[in-house]
């Protein structure tokens, strides 16, 4: 069974910083695309990054320069590194995991984002 699970999500000042992580379980996450997405309330999910084998990460352009997807095959994780945290980044943040020619898609449960002062 897999099994995405997030963690780091906490509340934040403007100009803080926090670590996302998301373990993975049941699924081998360097065989996927890994993707960051948010929710805030009243709005759609947006992707705020994507990191796929073969190519450069994909950000959300507000979060450009700001928040760094990775991953770590060891750890069997991925995680996303934000910097210079802004009021309008308040959100429940979730992790994905796909595969394109399977037509996988995996989302884990969502970690709370809150940048409040």
């Amino acid at each position: 069974q897999v099994q995405l699970v997030e963690s780091g999500g906490d509340l934040v000042q403007p100009g803080g910083s926090l670590n996302l992580s998301c373990a993975a379980s049941g699924i081998i996450v360097k065989d996927y695309v890994i993707g960051w997405y948010r929710q805030a309330p009243g709005r759609q999910r947006e992707r705020v990054a994507e990191l796929d084998n073969g190519w450069f990460p994909q950000y959300l352009r507000s979060v450009e320069g700001r928040f760094t997807i990775s991953k770590s095959n060891a750890n069997n994780s991925a995680y996303l590194r934000m910097n210079n945290l802004r009021f309008e980044d308040t959100a429940v943040y979730y992790c994905n995991l796909k595969r394109r020619a399977t037509r996988e898609d995996y989302w884990g449960q969502g970690t709370q984002v809150t940048v409040s002062s």
